[in-house]
């Protein structure tokens, strides 16, 4: 059971990282040209598609960190006869880094991103939380777009969900409790 544990956080981290990104590439100045809206301001019945939190700076720098973070994955169990053994599910010797690290990025954030046009479209205020939508958002969106190339067991996709679900409520309290957050969930 520990192993499939340590497989479903392990597996998920390229799409758990590309998640997080965007609320860090916001604050790094560098990057504040890139602020723009994915859904460049453009309205669905009269509301907005994302809103300005989904931005093109989230979305480039969640590909980035997410195919970084699959890279660095994909060395440390090529080296690593325990890695080897503890993530024998998938063939990281052989996995597509630069499709699948994108397609973990591009399903957490598409994900999330389709989850905000909901929100908007219901009138839930950006920032407000809308539970557990705002939890598993990215977490279908990544298994979906990985599946072309990863195909996991129902039972593995649902430790995954739950893992990674405990795993956004538990960084959302520790934000919450350090004044990053407004709310805790």
């Amino acid at each position: 059971m520990l192993r499939d544990i340590f497989f479903a956080l392990w597996f998920f981290l390229p799409a758990g990282i590309a998640n997080m990104v965007p609320i860090f590439a916001a604050i790094i100045p560098g990057l504040r040209k890139l602020d723009a809206p994915m859904d460049l301001g453009k309205s669905f019945r009269g509301k907005r598609i994302f809103g300005d939190h989904k931005t093109w700076r989230g979305l480039i720098m969640g590909i980035l960190c997410g195919t970084l973070v699959l890279a660095s994955q994909q060395l440390l169990v090529i080296h690593s006869g325990w890695l080897q053994h503890m993530t024998s599910q998938v063939d990281y010797q052989h996995v597509p880094t630069f499709a699948l690290g994108p397609l973990f990025a591009i399903g957490a954030l598409g994900g999330d991103a389709l989850e905000s046009f909901f929100k908007r479209q219901r009138n839930i205020a950006p920032g407000h939380g809308w539970f557990p939508f705002d939890q598993t958002d990215y977490i279908i969106g990544g298994a979906i777009a990985t599946m072309p190339f990863v195909r996991l067991s129902l039972a593995q996709y649902s430790l995954l969900l739950i893992l990674w679900l405990l795993a956004h409520l538990a960084s959302s309290a520790l934000g919450f409790l350090l004044g990053v957050k407004e709310r805790p969930i």
